[in-house]
Order: C-alpha cells, then structure tokens, then sequence
C-alpha cells in the first residue's frame, strides 16, 4: 500500500502547487499588460485619491462618461457638415472610431453651447449619476505616475464654452514610491509643484477646482491672474474620496482594457465639433484623455515636467490679489485719519480759510496754477472712469469668416472689467479675456479722495511742483491703456495651439493685428 500512498500524496502536493501557482498569477494581475500589478495601482490610486474643492456658484461636477453617451450622437463632420454615425453610442461602440483626423464628434442632443440646457439637465439628474472620477495609474521609466481624469458634461468659460470638458490631476512617484511631483491641468497648459508644497489632507492632494472651466490650482486664492481670469475657491462643495466612484483605467487598444472602457481610444471629440473659428474660440468639444495635447498627457512625465512651476512669489501676489479689496480698504481707513490728522495739526487753531485749498488757486499766472489747472483735469478724468470706459473700439467687416453686421464694438476697457473683447459670433457679446484683478475703480476713487485731502489747507509754498507730479500721474492710465491696445494681438499666441486650420488661425490674427495698429480708430 506504501507506493499506492505515495503517488496519492504526490497527487495532491501537485495540486497544492497548481494552486498556489494560480492564485500567484491571479494577484499579480496585469490587465492592462504596462507592468504594474492592477491590485497594486488600485491601492495606489485609492491612497493619493484627491479632495476637490468647488467654487459655491459651479453647477457641473465629475460625473460617469456614461451619462454623456446615454445623451449624445456620435457624428462625423466633413467640412463643416454634420454626419449622424450612431445614435447613443456605447462604449463598446466608440471603439471603433480610433482614426485620428477623421473629425469624429459625439454632439450632445440635449441642448448646445447657445443655451444653458446641458446644464439644466445636468442638474436635474445629477443625484442619480453621482459622482465620478477616472484613475490612470503606470510605471514611467524608474517612476510612477498616478492620474485621475474628471469628465464634465459641460464647460462653461468666458473664452471657451464647450460640450463636454476633460481635466486631470496628476501625481509621481520616485522609484521608492515616495511622492515628489504633482501637476494639475488649467485648460491647454497646467502648473506642477513639488510634493512637499501641495496642500494635502494625509495623502490626499487639495485641487482647487475653478468655476465652469474647471481648471485645476494648488490654491483657492489662484486663478484671477492671467488671460483666464478664472473664480477659484473653497466655499462650495468639497467632493472627498468617499463621494465619488473612483474608476480604474486600463491602457489605450484593445486587450489593454476592459470592454467597457472602449472609449479610451475613441479619437474624437467630446463635444459639439463646429467650425474652424469655433476652435480659435474654444467652442470645440476636448479629444478624449489618451489624445489630450496629441497624447503627450496620457503619457504623463514629459507633459507634466514641461509645466511651468508654481513659484512662492505668484502665490503671494495671488493671495494679495484675492483678498486685494479688504486690504485696499485697510490701508485706505489708515490713510484717511492719517489725513485728518495732518489737516487738523496745519490749521486745528488758526481753522481753515478760504479756498481752503490751494488747488482752488487758479487765477494767477504762474507755475502754481498750472500745476493745479492739469491737477483738475486730472481729476476731472479720472472721475468720468468711475462711470464711463476707458477706451473702446469698433470694426466693420464686409466679408470672410469673421464678418460683422455693421460696425461691432470689439474692445472695451473699463475700472470694473478690465481688458474685455468681442469674439465676433452668434448671441455673445463682450467677454473678460482676463485683467489685472484690481478694481482700478477703487484705485482712482482713492487717489481722488487721498489728493485732494492733501490739499485742504496746504500752503503755497507746499504747492507748485508737488501737484505738477501729481496732476501727470493722473493721465498716466491713458498711457497704459494705448499701450496695451497696441499689445491686443499678443492675445493671438494660443491660436496655433489650438487645432484650427491655418487660415482661421491666420484670419484672427490679421484682426487682431490691425485693431492693434489703430489704436485712435
């Protein structure tokens, strides 16, 4: 019985062995065949799972691509018409359409970028999609990258409203698995940062999302600088890791991912397709996360070190820039008394005499009276821009892809709005395209008010040159404003990154160039 006991026990040795074999093979899955374990990039996507904070006015949040194909079309444009493909498509179903340049587009059938019905559908169906968000996670040379893709079913922006919007967070790992890098994604550029300047919660990075555009920042005080000018905050809703389904992403082609995930390698766009100065104006729908930026984002290290940094320096003058009203009015309240103390210690005893001040003092020729006739004017001016605009600018085009009805303002400048333009399509008018995120408004209402208690009983010989300097300053908004009016087709820099054929590119810029070079009309 001894042999017949033996091959029983090798029998069951073999299977044990099988077994263990198996189960080595099932946890070190690798279903997307890049070389990282799926359980493990699940851990690592679960760890350093972001917070999201939400400016209070944002209406669309990270929501399932699902809910997007259950509304939309998929089309093909050819030459500016629109061919249905299919209706609804499924994921499954967009995998097909993986050729680059074909001017694929899946249209949202719900309403378009004219009206706000995405949104309102959006908003009403919101509770039952919940929320969503897509992790990327692979090795990258000795490092590893850690992506998490927000899709939302609509971009609401003052320089680009669009069907559908595609936005990334992005972390890296060293070869120890200890995090050095973040990068966060603000329309066709981003900023990175070093691991240990992000504001975190454990491991989990805080993404400060912007309003409608739901650009990315490291800060909830960022976002107003630059062409952009976006509302950033963290005083509406904060999506945790806990909220929302986190969805791990395999890789790009078949067999690198589930069937479910076809989509990856749909080629086309997100969104309502439109024509080629709908491009120049990002009206366009995004490319999808592995053809963002021609894959260099799905890629990850080169796009993100690419990035310019956060510096400490911007981050100051962004905190400065946020919370510049409060601090305005701070120093002005120290300004005021510090004024009143002055007046007072001048004349206290003696009291003030008529004119009380020697800006009044007109009537004589003499340097002093010139000084204080350009003071007035200065003020005069500077008054009229509290209400009126510093400068505008109209056009007339007769014919090509930016015709306009007649003459068409194009370009105001203002205290209140900064530099805004007219992108020159249906049912829009003038847009911020970004401003110094001052209320120069109150700049000139102080310096009004400062100046002219400086002058409340200052003698003569405090006069003169003092108000000479001080009337110039005045007009010195007048030089700015020229100035940058002349600088207006520097805002053409974007065009030929954005996808549009040259001759629209080409059309914007000739515009731009020659509101530039008539700045008097």
């Amino acid at each position: 019985m001894f042999p017949g006991a033996c091959k029983k026990c090798f029998f069951v040795v073999g299977v044990l062995i099988a077994g263990m074999v198996l189960l080595q093979g099932a946890a070190a899955a690798d279903g997307d065949h890049d070389g990282l374990d799926d359980a493990l990039e699940m851990q690592l996507a679960e760890q350093y799972a972001p917070i999201f904070y939400f400016e209070k006015e944002e209406q669309v949040f990270p929501v399932a691509v699902e809910y997007h194909l259950a509304n939309a079309n998929l089309n093909r444009s050819d030459e500016g018409t629109p061919h249905l493909l299919v209706v609804n498509p499924s994921p499954e179903q967009l995998g097909a359409y993986t050729s680059i340049g074909q001017n694929y587009y899946l249209d949202n059938t719900v309403g378009t970028i004219e009206d706000r019905r995405i949104i309102e559908d959006y908003r009403e169906y919101a509770e039952q999609h919940g929320y969503t968000v897509y992790s990327h996670v692979f090795p990258s040379g000795a490092e590893t990258v850690i992506q998490y893709w927000c899709f939302y079913a609509f971009n609401e922006g003052p320089l680009n409203t669009h069907e559908g919007d595609w936005e990334m967070v992005q972390i890296v790992l060293d070869a120890n698995g200890t995090a050095r890098e973040a990068m966060y994604s603000q329309h066709l550029s981003g900023q990175r940062a070093p691991w240990s300047d992000v504001k975190k919660s454990g491991d989990h990075p805080h993404v400060f999302v912007a309003r409608g555009s739901h650009a990315n920042y490291f800060r909830h005080y960022q976002g107003m600088t630059g062409l952009a000018s976006d509302r950033v905050g963290k005083n509406g809703m904060v999506l945790e890791p806990g909220q929302y389904t986190l969805a791990l992403l395999g890789e790009r082609s078949a067999g690198n991912h589930p069937a479910g995930q076809n989509w990856l390698d749909f080629a086309g766009r997100w969104g309502d397709f439109g024509s080629d100065q709908d491009e120049v104006r990002g009206k366009r729908g995004p490319p999808g996360p592995a053809y963002r930026e021609d894959g260099e984002m799905w890629a990850g290290t080169d796009w993100g070190r690419s990035l310019p940094g956060v510096s400490s320096l911007m981050l100051s003058l962004d905190w400065i820039f946020y919370h510049f009203t409060y601090i305005f009015l701070a120093f002005l309240g120290v300004a005021v008394v510090a004024a009143g103390v002055a007046i007072y210690r001048r004349h206290g005893t003696a009291g003030l005499k008529w004119p009380y001040t020697s800006l009044l003092m007109l009537y004589r020729p003499n340097l002093r009276s010139l000084a204080n006739i350009l003071a007035v004017a200065g003020i005069v001016l500077a008054v009229l821009s509290l209400f009126y605009p510093w400068y505008t600018m109209g056009i007339d085009i007769d014919g090509g892809s930016f015709q306009t009805p007649g003459l068409v303002e194009v370009l105001r400048i203002d205290g209140m709005n900064g530099l805004q333009v007219n992108l020159l399509e249906e049912n829009s008018g003038l847009v911020q395209i970004g401003a110094v995120p001052v209320a120069f408004s109150l700049l000139v209402g102080a310096g009004i008010l400062l100046f002219v208690l400086g002058t409340i009983g200052a003698t003569p010989d405090q006069a003169g040159k003092k108000y000479l300097g001080r009337g110039i300053r005045f007009w010195v908004p007048v030089v700015v404003i020229l100035a940058a009016v002349v600088m207006v087709k520097t805002l053409a820099f974007q065009l030929a990154e954005s996808g549009a054929s040259e001759a629209a590119v080409a059309g914007a810029r000739d515009l731009l160039g020659t509101a530039a070079g008539q700045p008097w009309g």
